[in-house]
């Protein structure tokens, strides 16, 4: 069996092979026979049964690249529940759908992964999940503007969307703006003030390097220079190509955007416009902040969402530690409610939504995703169906949390 690799730069933990990964091991033993390794090379993909370990988040534009000129293979996605592997997977996939081709995520405890991996499943029809509605809101941003502050994220391959769409049918305006006009703010130290949130005091991060003094301060100059641009083009919300700020600014976007949800705007992250969109649509219906999350990992009836960003305002505690892939900045580990949330998200065309009772049962804190960690289960369907969905038919990667 053929083991092809997806790695992202960004992941530097990670060594480039992965024949010695404890994960990788551990299924070969259930196998009984290790893998062929190909690694990166993709010259000869697409033979029956070729499986694309996708090891990391940010490997989606990757996939794009190597995947050209093999349209006809039949995609396998092996994933883990570490490194925003299964996130990455749930965009690729995504992405092969809207293109009409096939395409499946292998996911879940070793045994389970083995089993998927030696079933060559016939062709079936393309699967519509029965937890995805037509989107019914609308106009429901009528009069809204919203500001794309740098492209989407390269990763970010099936999350495109049509401007004069969102026009016509959310009724909002979407405004692109420069990364660099934010850059430019930020190094001359212009911007807005702190606004309405009160900010803890720094803490020593559980997993992260120490945050500075400087490197602190250098966070609120973000949220300042947003704070300018949301002012100058009367945006109600915003999202950001973040990870440009990782070399821009030697700084994340992280602690600016949990206070400005916290402050009532609109405010996500890589770029992410249908994230964005339908965390507008969130703030509309139920008059509340969302929280836009990975999916990490799924077992059993458990759901693990995560990222390195969350609202304030919906945090019963936090503190700071450092963005989880870059490992500098000023992250967020958020302590959210336990009890009833839902699972909202609205398709890059706009044409259908999922909109799902969960329950937050508790709150993670582990070294190997982003900060933000909660575990949830279904309430109206059951954990079966809404596995299937996200592993099938997922609407693109992020999701929002609502409580």
């Amino acid at each position: 069996m053929r083991l092809f690799t997806l790695t992202s730069d960004l992941h530097g933990e990670l060594a480039r092979s992965a024949h010695n990964e404890q994960f990788i091991k551990d299924i070969e033993a259930v196998l009984g026979q290790p893998f062929d390794y190909r690694e990166a090379d993709f010259s000869d993909y697409g033979a029956a049964g070729d499986i694309i370990y996708v090891r990391t988040g940010g490997t989606e534009a990757i996939f794009k690249e190597v995947f050209a000129g093999h349209e006809g293979a039949r995609v396998r996605l092996l994933t883990s529940g570490q490194s925003n592997s299964l996130a990455a997977s749930m965009e690729i996939l995504s992405w092969l759908r809207l293109q009409g081709l096939d395409g499946e995520i292998i996911h879940g405890t070793v045994e389970e992964a083995a089993s998927e991996l030696l079933r060559y499943y016939p062709r079936r029809p393309r699967e519509v999940s029965s937890l995805v509605h037509p989107f019914a809101d609308l106009g429901i941003l009528d009069g809204k503007r919203y500001g794309v502050v740098g492209h989407p994220s390269d990763w970010l391959i099936s999350s495109d969307v049509d401007y004069a769409q969102v026009r016509e049918v959310l009724g909002s305006q979407l405004i692109d703006i420069p990364i660099s006009e934010l850059v430019e703010l930020v190094k001359a130290g212009k911007g807005e003030g702190r606004g309405a949130v009160s900010l803890k005091p720094l803490n020593e991060p559980r997993y992260g390097k120490p945050i500075t003094g400087a490197g602190f301060d250098e966070s609120l100059a973000i949220y300042r220079a947003l704070r300018q641009i949301i002012s100058t083009y009367r945006l109600d919300g915003l999202t950001l190509r973040c990870f440009d700020l990782l070399t821009a600014l030697g700084n994340t976007g992280c602690l600016s955007l949990a206070m400005l949800n916290a402050e009532g705007f609109v405010a996500t992250c890589e770029g992410d416009i249908p994230a964005m969109l339908s965390m507008a649509v969130v703030r509309q219906r139920f008059g509340k902040s969302g929280f836009q999350v990975n999916l990490s990992r799924i077992a059993g009836g458990s759901f693990l969402f995560a990222h390195c960003t969350v609202p304030l305002d919906m945090v019963t505690d936090y503190c700071y530690d450092t963005h989880f892939e870059s490992g500098i900045g000023v992250a967020i580990h958020g302590e959210l409610p336990i009890g009833g949330a839902r699972i909202y998200k609205i398709s890059a065309d706009l044409q259908s939504c999922i909109d799902e009772e969960v329950e937050l049962y508790a709150n993670c804190y582990e070294d190997n995703l982003c900060r933000t960690q909660v575990l949830v289960s279904p309430s109206g369907h059951s954990a079966k169906e809404l596995k299937r969905y996200f592993l099938r038919s997922p609407l693109g990667n992020h999701h929002i949390l609502v409580i």
